[in-house]
């Protein structure tokens, strides 16, 4: 089977995505097609010809499609020599952010973290662990020399995420995004060949945005299974208490506490793009999640900013088509 197997061929793609997938070719000035991101350039080995190449390429798309669905579309937006990449990071970034919600006890979860620590260090020496997403990973890290330094900050920054527990305050909320979602960006840069001071700056003040917008995004799930890792102080400031928000209580304190973060997330989208006319149009790709905070930030303002709300549970069927109009005007 040739190394350039079609999507469809595969069957990754749901019917309903399919067809999203066949609107996006005829639409785009160029086809986007998943399969043709093996057809970059070939590593030492030529292991973008393999079968295991293959299933582990397949491996991660899968994990992404089915974990980081918005991810998914925007590394299908990406241009070609970057997709494949795109969804090894995003496949590596999934397996970090579910060790926390795969397990019982915090020591396992520090041994599967030490896992991706030793598999970052042995992709750097050529010698991937045999594991799919290490294998992409490690086609990734050849193809475009990428920097271990932001790798290694996500994962550290998620193994100390699983003292699980509430963010003393919003700082520790935008570190904490910093270090993963800003530092997924900053690599994605350089799937991109991108290396720009004011794309690096742009990267950061949006992952920041996102991780603040995924903290309210994951409000629901996690009320209801008794945790909440809110800001205290923003808690405090409006006097809500944890067990507020277990009760999924709509009551304007609570209201007022989801307003003052979401107006970060916001405050942060508006740094990113003060200076986008600086922010060379190569790196506008790596942007495209800034399609989803809008569409956030939009309903959760329309709902009065009840986190609970279930206009919030719904996802937007045409997240796919604005974020390919978004990547057809080069913005962010």
């Amino acid at each position: 089977m040739a190394a350039g197997v079609s999507v469809k061929h595969y069957g990754i793609l749901s019917s309903k995505t399919w067809r999203l997938h066949r609107l996006l070719r005829k639409i785009s000035p160029q086809r986007v097609d998943v399969g043709q991101a093996t057809e970059i350039q070939s590593v030492r080995a030529a292991t973008s010809a393999s079968p295991d190449s293959q299933q582990s390429q397949k491996y991660c798309l899968d994990l992404v499609r089915s974990r980081d669905y918005e991810g998914f579309l925007s590394s299908l937006l990406l241009p070609e020599e970057a997709r494949r990449s795109s969804l090894a990071l995003r496949a590596f970034n999934v397996e970090l952010a579910q060790v926390k919600d795969s397990i019982s006890q915090k020591t396992i979860g520090l041994m599967r973290m030490q896992f991706w620590q030793t598999a970052v260090e042995e992709i750097y020496r050529d010698d991937p662990p045999n594991q799919p997403v290490s294998t992409e990973l490690w086609r990734a890290v050849r193809t475009h020399d990428l920097t271990k330094r932001w790798m290694l900050k996500i994962i550290a920054e998620r193994e100390k995420d699983l003292d699980d527990r509430a963010y003393r305050n919003l700082q520790e909320l935008e570190t904490y995004s910093e270090n993963t979602q800003s530092s997924l960006l900053y690599l994605l840069l350089e799937c991109l060949g991108v290396k720009n001071v004011h794309a690096d700056h742009a990267a950061s003040h949006i992952g920041k945005a996102q991780g603040i917008v995924m903290c309210l995004r994951a409000t629901p799930y996690y009320s209801s299974r008794r945790k909440v890792y809110l800001p205290m102080d923003i808690c405090m400031l409006h006097e809500a208490s944890q067990e507020d928000f277990i009760r999924g209580r709509q009551e304007k304190h609570i209201r007022d506490v989801v307003y003052d973060i979401a107006s970060q997330a916001h405050v942060h989208l508006q740094h990113a793009r003060s200076f986008s006319h600086m922010v060379p149009a190569a790196a506008t790709p790596a942007f495209l999640q800034t399609v989803v905070l809008e569409d956030y930030l939009h309903k959760v303002r329309k709902a009065d900013f009840d986190v609970f709300h279930k206009s919030l549970q719904n996802r937007n069927p045409l997240l796919p088509i604005q974020m390919y109009l978004r990547s057809w005007k080069k913005t962010y």
